[in-house]
């Protein structure tokens, strides 16, 4: 039963640590990133002024959201680690899938019409460690039943 419950947490921490890392570099990153630049096809210097305030605002938001999606991943999963019940890691699965697949979605968007390589493959594999960390706690769960 103990090595369910450390690979539900390494899988859920593991998303934990993506998010936060994507949350620090979008919210103080200076300029947009170099995927951007190959999407726009410009670099910072060259997008305009206005444009660059737009672009700065948008990435400060998606960082602010990671951040906030990453600290209730983590407070989600001190409650399942200290209490053991499965709605936490449920709660886990849900909640990050609200900040994942838009960003997935976004990043495919961008791949298939500009050229960039945006990190759709980190939120692809995010999903997937969500998806075994719940499954593995539900099987945890009926595992305790029987």
């Amino acid at each position: 039963m103990k090595i369910l419950k450390f690979a539900i947490i390494l899988c859920d921490g593991l998303v934990v640590l993506l998010g936060l890392a994507f949350a620090f570099a979008y919210l103080f990153r200076p300029e947009f990133m170099s995927y951007h630049a190959v999407a726009v096809h410009e670099t910072w210097a060259d997008v305009d002024p206005g444009f660059q305030i737009l672009i700065i605002a948008l990435m400060r938001v998606s960082g602010g959201g990671f951040l906030a999606i990453s600290v209730a991943i983590m407070m989600l999963l001190y409650q399942f680690h200290k209490y053991e019940k499965v709605w936490p890691v449920t709660a886990i699965f849900f909640i990050g899938q609200s900040i994942l697949i838009p960003t997935l979605y976004a990043t495919l968007l961008v791949k298939n019409h500009t050229g960039a390589n945006p990190p759709w493959i980190a939120a692809a594999a995010a999903i997937g460690l969500l998806l075994i960390g719940w499954i593995l706690a539900l099987i945890r769960k009926n595992r305790i039943k029987g």
